[in-house]
């Protein structure tokens, strides 16, 4: 990418930033470019001068993806702190944007006196990330509240879309290239038992995940009528350990930095998993993160 003039813009754009610092295992290498826009309208602006062919990756918390440690020809776009808005259109309908935390959403639900949102509180991204995944917890998914989504291409062209412009299904959106999640339409029912069920469920969380190390959440996808967790600790992996990346004793579905983990530790563990898993149990385990960057 050749950025010729970029005096307009008011965000932050770095050149080759260790993207340990967006992620949420903290590892990864350097991306090419970083850019954290100022708002909405600057991000429109910074999109308008990309050339069409290039590469970009959007960034949340960086909860459910695995940077190589040679890092990214690519550049980032870092939306917390930025598409960080919330309103209530009527009685049941909330608008959000992409950059807002699962967490947040949550919270503005309770004092907002709406449920349906509570499995969102424990959910370790953005609402961009959860809607690219299609996230969900507790048995419920993000895509069943979804009304509406905004969505925008380099270039900086917006579109509307429906739920039935998207093949979705398990932590699984096929959605049209080179668009990205601006903001997104949801619908909720009213009421006042939110704050107890949150309450709940992040007690759950908290007795049964490793919530004091870096992670990126869960590494596999369950298979149909499985727990990924129940299969690897089926095959006595939790514990296992590659550096300073671990299987956690906690939940076997967790892979942990214990303080010196590098990618290529997780992504060799990850695939011992695999390998594990499919010769003692017969099942072969799907990455539910994403593995992105170079590999030399």
């Amino acid at each position: 990418m050749s950025i010729l003039d970029t005096s307009f813009l008011r965000g932050k754009l770095e050149q080759h930033v260790p993207m340990a610092r967006y992620t949420s295992w903290r590892v990864g290498g350097p991306a090419k470019y970083l850019y954290k826009p100022k708002d909405r309208e600057d991000l429109l602006a910074f999109l308008k001068i990309l050339p069409k062919e290039e590469s970009l990756f959007w960034l949340g918390l960086g909860s459910n993806v695995l940077v190589r440690d040679c890092g990214l020809l690519s550049t980032v776009i870092t939306t917390v702190g930025t598409l960080n808005n919330i309103k209530r259109l009527n009685d049941t309908e909330v608008w959000v944007e992409s950059g807002v935390t699962c967490s947040k959403l949550a919270k503005f639900c309770v004092r907002e006196g709406l449920c349906g949102a509570e499995f969102l509180a424990g959910i370790p991204g953005t609402i961009g990330g959860a809607l690219a995944m299609n996230a969900g917890a507790f048995g419920y998914e993000i895509w069943e509240l979804v009304i509406s989504v905004e969505t925008v291409t380099i270039g900086g062209i917006i579109h509307q879309r429906s739920p039935q412009d998207y093949k979705i299904s398990y932590r699984t959106v096929y959605k049209p290239v080179q668009e990205w999640f601006l903001a997104v339409k949801l619908k909720f029912i009213l009421g006042n038992s939110g704050k107890q069920r949150i309450s709940t469920l992040l007690k759950q969380r908290n007795q049964t995940q490793p919530i004091h190390y870096p992670s990126a959440g869960s590494v596999f996808r369950n298979p149909i009528n499985r727990k990924a967790g129940q299969l690897i600790e089926l095959s006595q992996l939790k514990g296992t350990s590659m550096g300073d990346a671990q299987i956690s004793e906690k939940h076997g579905n967790f892979i942990i930095n214990r303080g010196g983990a590098t990618a290529a530790h997780i992504e060799h563990l990850i695939q011992f998993v695999v390998n594990v898993v499919s010769q003692q149990q017969g099942i072969t385990l799907a990455p539910e993160v994403h593995i992105i960057g170079s590999s030399m």
